[in-house]
């Protein structure tokens, strides 16, 4: 029994001390509404620059992690560049072609899929309805196997389908909805540049890409032969996709392509090599430090707006102690601790800054739907950022309202009581 009376004491002392918070915030409306419009403002403007920082990086990794895993792109021109960009040294090299891709899938011990593609724009035409300049993908046989997508319609092209260039087709969700408007594209018969192909898939939507990267849903996938009728495939930028396999290593693939492609393009030792091999894990690794920079700048700059609002909490505190000096000696005459003081006027600050700080996470989470079905970019208020904001909150107030609470604790009763505000 000794060791529950402490707990039931402490539970009374919280629930006396809320309710003495809680009649000061409803007696003085208008402090109050100015205490929280600047803890609102200041939550607001913290936590929306973590939530769109998290909403873009969870875009961008969704992004890259759509091109797959673990896949290494043989291309003539290498990623990144700067001003110093030796673009000259690329401008002569040979694009890569099938004969390499069969090379690489007759001597690569670490590969698990490779995909030839090449892109290019063509005019689609289906009835009176085209669309001028639409992204035409010619893809080989392990496109599939490398490049994640879903369906949401029809079926994707069988291995003697894309080897036999049969005239068919999978689009994109904005091509569908563009091109046949509200028909059933399933079965229905397009021209690409004048060229009849059938359509057998639509691609679900994936939506606008962060990395800048062309959406499938902007674009009509075809097998590689059938492309190679409608153009030059030296002349659309071929690349090859190369996917290693689970229990290889992306380094050790890269490694092996580079040789087998000096020995195959006879490249002598002190060569230099006339292709680039490209890796999407080099640009996920790069993301950790690019997004801590951009969270720490957005954090110290937001961070200014949330200590504005704790002034505000601790000048009103300042206010509302000295407005109930005679009240806090009547309480102190009648026996009540020091600490039961302070824990009063602390849970008073808590209780602004955190409600505060609720209103301001309800207005970005309004916000988040407005920019996701607005302009078709997902941001999410994500629990980690809801628990940031209200800990954020609370220790402003705690914060804003020690210095003011202390002193309240520390008034003599006399000369309180005799105080007039």
């Amino acid at each position: 029994m000794k060791t529950i009376r402490p707990f039931i004491i402490l539970i009374k002392l919280a629930r006396e001390s809320m309710q003495f918070a809680y009649q000061s915030v409803k007696a003085n409306k208008l402090r109050t509404f100015l205490s929280l419009f600047g803890i609102t403002i200041g939550i607001f403007a913290i936590i929306s620059v973590f939530t769109m920082v998290d909403s873009l990086e969870k875009n961008v990794r969704d992004s890259l992690q759509t091109l797959g895993q673990k896949v290494v792109y043989v291309q003539k021109w290498p990623w990144g560049g700067n001003e110093e960009y030796p673009w000259w040294k690329y401008l002569n090299r040979p694009e890569p072609n099938l004969s390499d891709l069969e090379e690489i899938r007759r001597k690569s011990l670490l590969t698990d899929a490779a995909c030839f593609n090449v892109a290019y724009k063509k005019q689609l035409k289906y009835g009176s309805n085209d669309i001028p300049d639409a992204i035409i993908y010619g893809v080989s046989t392990d496109f599939e196997k490398i490049r994640s997508f879903d369906l949401s319609q029809g079926r994707f092209f069988s291995q003697f389908e894309i080897n036999s260039g049969r005239p068919y087709a999978v689009i994109g969700n904005e091509i569908a909805k563009n091109l046949f408007q509200g028909v059933n594209p399933i079965d229905k018969t397009m021209k690409i540049g004048g060229q009849k192909v059938t359509i057998i898939g639509v691609f679900a939507q994936e939506g606008k890409s962060a990395t800048g990267e062309n959406s499938l849903d902007d674009m009509v996938i075809i097998p590689l032969n059938l492309a190679r009728t409608m153009v030059d495939l030296k002349n659309s930028g071929p690349w090859i996709m190369v996917k290693a396999k689970n229990n290889a290593d992306v380094e050790n693939l890269i490694d092996e392509l580079r040789g087998i492609l000096r020995s195959h393009h006879r490249l002598k030792p002190l060569d230099e090599d006339d292709f680039a091999l490209n890796q999407i894990d080099l640009l996920k690794d790069s993301l950790d430090s690019i997004f801590a920079s951009i969270n720490f700048a957005g954090g110290f700059i937001a961070f200014f707006s949330i200590i504005v609002g704790g002034f505000g909490i601790a000048n009103i505190m300042f206010v509302s102690v000295k407005e109930r000096t005679s009240q806090i000696g009547i309480q102190k005459a009648l026996g009540a601790k020091r600490y039961f003081i302070l824990i009063q006027f602390l849970y008073e600050a808590i209780l602004l800054a955190v409600s505060g700080g609720v209103i301001g996470l309800l207005l970005i989470f309004i916000g988040t739907l407005a920019v996701t079905y607005g302009l078709d970019f997902k941001v999410a208020l994500t629990l980690p950022n809801i628990i940031r904001g209200l800990l954020i909150s609370a220790i402003i107030g705690i914060a804003s309202g020690f210095i003011p609470a202390w002193i309240a604790s520390r008034l003599s009763p006399v000369e309180a009581i005799n105080t007039k505000a």
